[in-house]
């Protein structure tokens, strides 16, 4: 798959002990984003947050450090993002979801990982 010119960037920010039936948020957001064909997703742990409840998150402090907060990345087309964008609604009951145009320089996938 090739993706170059406008794009959109989606952000999804949860806490890491965030859940979806059982399973850990992130992992059910990535795995479903995946089955959709999006382009690729990324997670991201941060070292330090807060949200909307200005509850702080840190590894600094060993008893808050099981909850850090996590950012998913994906970049696909304007199409692509719309169409995830009911089930990430239905997924994220709490945490910020983000959209911002983006301009793709390169994207390209060499040859496919041996399975």
């Amino acid at each position: 798959m090739r993706l170059r010119g406008e794009g959109k960037l989606l952000r999804v920010f949860i806490g890491e002990s965030d859940k979806w039936h059982g399973k850990p948020l992130y992992e059910a957001i990535v795995e479903h984003l995946r089955s959709e064909g999006i382009a690729g997703a990324t997670v991201v742990r941060a070292i330090e947050g807060y949200g909307a409840r200005s509850h702080m998150h840190t590894s600094r402090i060993l008893r808050l450090s099981e909850d850090l907060p996590l950012i998913i990345e994906v970049v696909d087309t304007e199409e692509n993002i719309s169409r995830v964008l009911p089930i990430l609604d239905e997924m994220v009951p709490d945490g910020l979801v983000t959209l911002e145009k983006v301009d793709v320089i390169i994207y390209r996938a060499g040859t496919p990982p041996s399975q």
